[in-house]
């Protein structure tokens, strides 16, 4: 009972700071992972899709407008692919399509497209396996070019300093962009693989053959690997650009670029691996050159951490960006019940999101896992009824566009329905894509800053409220990147 009365105290106290001036545009992302899944090979179809379902109208529930899912774990496919061989994530057998047959990744686009959210597809560049026990495809690449790859402990991975690696990748995702209607291009943190202790990753040979034709040296390995992800990450923001340049890329790096006991660019962090000298992803050249749209570094620990205090990282995330969307990835299991240095249980959510919401160099957070909030309800209850109660758009990408659409037009109300029109656009870059809906008191001045009057983010040209008497409606349209048309409005007698 005593946890249950603080749990009620702490959303009613949250509630009143945190819904007074709710933001109008904030990046709200759920990872829905597949490499964890052991449920889907189980079931049939039509189950599969119910579940997805079941969290995607979580996620709507929680105003989340971005859900990141997992398209390849482990150079496999969640979607058709004549390049690799289906994902055993999906059947439990790796090369088996779907019985009936069904597309995860189509299915989950247009399911994200109806409820208002974006799709961003998320790839694993470099892994092949996870453990020494799984069965490859008989038609996967392996079989087929084994000097792609290395073995080490106990997975396989591209080896990432051949250059065809680099090259199959990139073919990879532009195949899927150009056939999906995808909203973003998503990686994680993983570009070289963490380090196995006592074990170097055994790309001997390729250094050999390629270290001097990249302008390295016969001692600069280190660099070479970096420039190895460099390259792709360059070549692979050129591809998706050239395809749909609406297009975000976006990555989510381990939460540590390096600690400022080795470099004094780095964090106040005493980090045991970190993205420079261990996975060699140059993060910070990514942003400085805008390669990338997005950046969301995994900020996992609790504020007062002993290797990774989340404060001092997300300050220095925050002032080491460069310009690029910043948004900050948050594990679910690290907010409500934090056992401080003295043994108590503390609660870090308020602190955390004052710390994001008040930083202007920060646009938002993406939940890690995402499904984890069907079992954690007091956080998911917080998120709801107060830190995320409003609808919001995404935020801009300054880099990209900022032109915004045309306004709708012959917008109606008739039999409980609001509907409109919307002049069809040859760009594609100014298509109308969704639409944001308002709702102010008849006299009242419109203001569309106020995110507390968002009623509804929808994809169709219409949208159904019985209950809308003595209002005024305001109807705006949206193109890719979210940029907002002006208004058009309404009222309801």
């Amino acid at each position: 009972m005593r946890k249950l009365i603080f749990v009620l105290v702490f959303i009613f106290l949250f509630t009143e700071a945190n819904t007074q001036n709710p933001p109008k545009r904030e990046f709200r992302g759920a990872w829905f992972p597949t490499v964890v899944n052991t449920t889907w090979k189980n079931m049939t179809t039509q189950e599969i899709k119910n579940d997805i379902i079941l969290y995607l109208d979580l996620f709507k529930s929680l105003n989340m407008n971005a859900v990141i899912f997992q398209v390849r774990p482990q150079a496999d496919a969640l979607f058709v692919s004549d390049l690799e061989p289906w994902s055993r994530f999906i059947t439990g057998e790796q090369g088996k399509s779907p019985d009936p047959f069904f597309d995860p990744a189509q299915f989950i686009i247009e399911e994200c497209h109806k409820r208002g959210m974006e799709m961003h597809a998320w790839f694993n560049p470099y892994r092949v396996s996870s453990n020494k026990d799984e069965v490859l495809s008989a038609n996967h690449l392996y079989f087929k070019k084994p000097e792609l790859f290395i073995k080490y402990g106990n997975q396989i991975y591209f080896d990432p300093g051949n250059p065809e690696s680099r090259k199959h990748t990139n073919k990879v995702i532009a195949d899927f962009v150009t056939r999906y209607d995808v909203d973003a291009v998503h990686f994680d943190d993983y570009f070289y693989p963490y380090r196995v202790p006592f074990k170097e990753f055994p790309d001997n040979d390729s250094f050999e053959k390629y270290h001097e034709a990249d302008g390295f040296g016969k001692f600069d390995k280190d660099n070479w690997r970096r420039n190895n992800v460099n390259m792709l990450v360059k070549e692979l923001n050129g591809t998706i650009k050239s395809i749909k340049p609406w297009v975000k890329f976006g990555i989510s790096p381990f939460g540590v670029w390096r600690n400022n006991t080795v470099d004094e660019r780095g964090s106040a962090s005493r980090a045991l691996q970190t993205n420079y000298d261990d996975l060699f992803a140059d993060v910070l050249e990514w942003t400085k050159n805008r390669w990338i749209d997005y950046n969301a570094p995994q900020l996992y620990w609790e504020i007062g951490h002993a290797r990774a205090d989340y404060a001092p990282l997300i300050k220095w995330w925050s002032e080491n960006n460069f310009g690029v969307n910043l948004y900050i990835g948050q594990s679910i299991w690290n907010q409500l019940e934090i056992k401080n240095r003295n043994g108590d249980i503390v609660n870090q959510l308020h602190r955390k999101m004052a710390m994001v919401r008040e930083n202007s160099n920060i646009q938002g957070n993406i939940w890690w896992s995402g499904l984890g909030f069907a079992r954690s309800h007091e956080l998911a209850d917080s998120i709801r009824l107060n830190y995320q109660r409003y609808p919001a758009l995404m935020p801009l990408y300054e880099n990209i566009d900022t032109t915004p659409p045309k306004p709708v037009k012959e917008l109606k109300y008739k039999r409980g329905v609001i509907s409109w029109t919307a002049e069809e656009e040859s760009d594609p870059m100014q298509k109308h894509f969704l639409y944001c809906i308002y709702v102010f008191g008849k006299n009242e001045t419109i203001n569309l800053n106020d995110a507390s009057k968002i009623m509804a983010i929808v994809k169709d040209k219409s949208y159904s409220s019985k209950s809308l008497k003595g209002v005024k409606v305001v109807v705006t349209s949206l193109d890719r990147l979210q940029n907002e048309s002006y208004p058009s409005s309404i009222v309801i007698r």
